[in-house]
């Protein structure tokens, strides 16, 4: 009931003209500081689960801007936390970690980072899906927060977060006491950059945002011997491809073609020499869903289609294929409707119609939706804000695929337009949210 009235009261404010200048001013000002920031962060990326740099870096500034700070939230998290009265509890989340991708951007401030993952593979490291917008957000966010105290009421919990690219971060943090230990949200407000949308353009989705992202693997046991005499061996590779081709029917002919669903084999290994058949292949898969049902029949049908696949060709039954599916999975993200839908009202309203769209789900993953889960009485919103440039937007006459992805090595998004764009959008929110009565 309490959110609902607190959304009810917020469809009736809109920022003033004077208020949205002072605060564009005040931004504006904010970001010569806030772009070092950056591109520090962007020259120094850190791998997820391993974020202590970027942590150590950030808490001092929450500190000197009143927030009382707690580090090593979920191993490396930081919660910072802001109470300014009575009103309600809004949780304000960044995710942190990089990538182990080789930066090929040719920014001047590009990273030269090697690291090691935590499966102990030594890689350079990026950041390559834009986290390092979302972190200088975040304290720019803080500040406009902590210097308009007078303007709002409530508590602000700022939670900067590790291991999203791994989906760990979040269920770390939770399991660490997020929701027991800190003040308990009522609305949880997230952002992430975008490589589908033009820089400084706001998108926000109602319901499904992204997708549940499961990791798939089999291990396919045959029976290996010399090449030239194929009809004394059962050949995994060969019965590995029918499991491959077989897997495609899932999505094309047992699931509803309006259930979005993906089930893509990124990996296939098997065999060391041209003239032996291996004893097994290993396949690694991502499957997407929304809904649980969808979920569940993918799983359910790509241990089905493998054992069946084992069986038309003969494989002993003590060498059936072994299917596992990985947990943690990341749960699809759900963006609440009533948060959605004023989030679009107030941004029209602040920026101007023609930089807000309703953006579609996308099959991408994001472990914001632990937050929520968690307890799904509360609000929930992440947002997108375009980070390409106008003249490539142009250029590729808005065609995504003619475009730099996020996980790019050349991803490089107009981090300025964006972090500005994102500080704006994120603080007209809280201040909306947190309205003083």
């Amino acid at each position: 009931m309490k959110n609902l009235l607190w959304l009810a009261a917020a469809a009736m404010t809109v920022p003033s003209p004077a208020t949205s200048a002072a605060l564009s001013d005040a931004i504006r000002a904010d970001m010569p500081m806030l772009m070092t920031l950056y591109r520090d962060l962007h020259a120094n990326p850190e791998l997820s689960m391993q974020e202590m740099r970027t942590p150590a870096k950030l808490a001092p500034e929450m500190r000197k801007l009143g927030f009382e700070v707690t580090e090593r939230v979920g191993k490396t998290g930081v919660v910072a936390v802001m109470k300014n009265g009575p009103g309600p509890v809004l949780l304000i989340r960044a995710d942190m970690d990089a990538l182990p991708v080789k930066e090929q951007t040719g920014l001047p401030f590009a990273s030269k980072v090697r690291a090691t993952t935590l499966d102990g593979i030594e890689s350079d490291v990026m950041h390559a899906c834009g986290h390092d917008t979302h972190i200088t957000t975040w304290l720019g966010t803080a500040r406009r927060l902590a210097a308009s105290k007078d303007q709002w009421s409530g508590t602000v919990v700022m939670v900067l977060q590790p291991g999203e690219e791994l989906g760990l971060g979040a269920k770390a943090m939770l399991d660490d006491g997020l929701y027991k230990r800190f003040p308990k949200p009522d609305v949880l407000l997230a952002f992430h950059d975008s490589a589908s949308l033009p820089a400084g353009v706001i998108g926000v989705t109602k319901g499904y945002a992204l997708a549940n992202v499961d990791s798939v693997d089999i291990t396919v046991k045959g029976v290996g011997g010399h090449g030239a005499y194929p009809q004394t061996t059962k050949d995994p590779i060969v019965l590995a491809s029918r499991i491959v081709m077989a897997l495609q029917t899932l999505v094309s002919r047992e699931n509803s073609p309006l259930d979005p669903a993906v089930v893509t084999v990124g990996s296939f290994h098997a065999g060391a020499k041209h003239n032996i058949i291996s004893d097994e292949a290993k396949l690694q898969l991502t499957v997407r869903s929304y809904g649980p049902e969808v979920r569940k029949k993918l799983l359910d049908g790509i241990a089905r289609i493998a054992r069946g696949e084992a069986i038309a060709a003969g494989v002993p039954a003590d060498r059936m294929p072994v299917v596992t599916v990985r947990e943690p999975y990341t749960p699809s993200t759900f963006n609440t409707e009533k948060l959605s839908e004023r989030l679009i009202d107030l941004f029209g309203g602040h920026f101007g119609a023609d930089r807000v769209v309703v953006s579609k789900p996308v099959m991408g993953g994001e472990d914001f939706s632990q937050f929520w889960l968690a307890d799904k009485t509360k609000e929930a919103t992440i947002f997108w804000v375009g980070g390409v440039p106008k003249a490539k937007w142009d250029a590729a006459a808005g065609d995504e695929t003619k475009l730099p992805s996020l996980h790019s090595p050349f991803w490089a998004p107009e981090a300025d337009t964006v972090i500005s764009t994102a500080t704006e959008a994120m603080t007209v929110a809280a201040l909306d949210i947190l309205k003083k009565g």
